[in-house]
């Protein structure tokens, strides 16, 4: 628990999570794309919609879980525990990275699976303080750090969005990858299935 608590006081940035070894501090980097989001709970739409992008992308997909939202409190130790516990196979890493900017410094190289609804608030300027520019800047750190986004779409309100209803700035159009709703699509969210318990 160590170091859980070292990631939960900010001493460290990143811990990464499989069920057969625990908590490592190096963990493992063979995942070549990053399945994000919060996972409460874990469900069926995540598992498939990982197996899915993975077949897409020719590549093994892990998950990252931020413990720190910029919308609400950090995550406390037995709830990361409980989180992490839903995972049998597939590789967690556990970030202080509430926002893709600074997931991107953690995790160089990834491509970033997200939802619609998710892609949405990464080009919104409200999300950067009404800032135009701090977005723009946080797209080419981003790209910096040879980063992308592989977008599936969601249901929001009463319709499915898909990339295409998205307004991503044109110098940024290249790193955000339409994920076909022909080979994914699962409508229920985290917050529906909480709904149902």
């Amino acid at each position: 628990m160590k170091l859980l608590h070292e990631l939960r006081n900010a001493d460290r940035e990143i811990v990464w999570y499989q069920a057969e070894n625990g908590f490592d501090e190096s963990g493992t980097q063979t995942c070549g794309a990053m399945l994000c989001g919060s996972f409460n709970p874990l469900h069926e739409g995540h598992v498939r919609l990982a197996l899915a992008a993975g077949r897409f992308l020719g590549q093994s997909i892990g998950f990252e879980l931020s413990i720190r939202n910029v919308e609400k409190p950090a995550l406390d130790i037995e709830t990361i525990v409980n989180r992490c516990r839903q995972f049998e196979t597939q590789p967690v890493a556990l970030t202080n990275a509430p926002t893709f900017a600074e997931k991107s410094a953690l995790l160089p190289g990834k491509t970033f699976i997200v939802g619609a609804d998710t892609a949405v608030r990464i080009v919104d300027a409200r999300f950067y303080g009404d800032q135009n520019a701090d977005m723009l800047r946080a797209l080419e750190a981003i790209r910096w750090n040879g980063c992308q986004f592989v977008v599936a779409g969601r249901t929001i309100g009463d319709r499915f969005v898909t990339l295409s209803d998205i307004e991503v700035p044109e110098s940024a159009e290249d790193l955000f990858v339409d994920f076909p709703d022909k080979q994914f699509r699962f409508d229920l969210s985290s917050s529906e299935l909480r709904e149902t318990d």
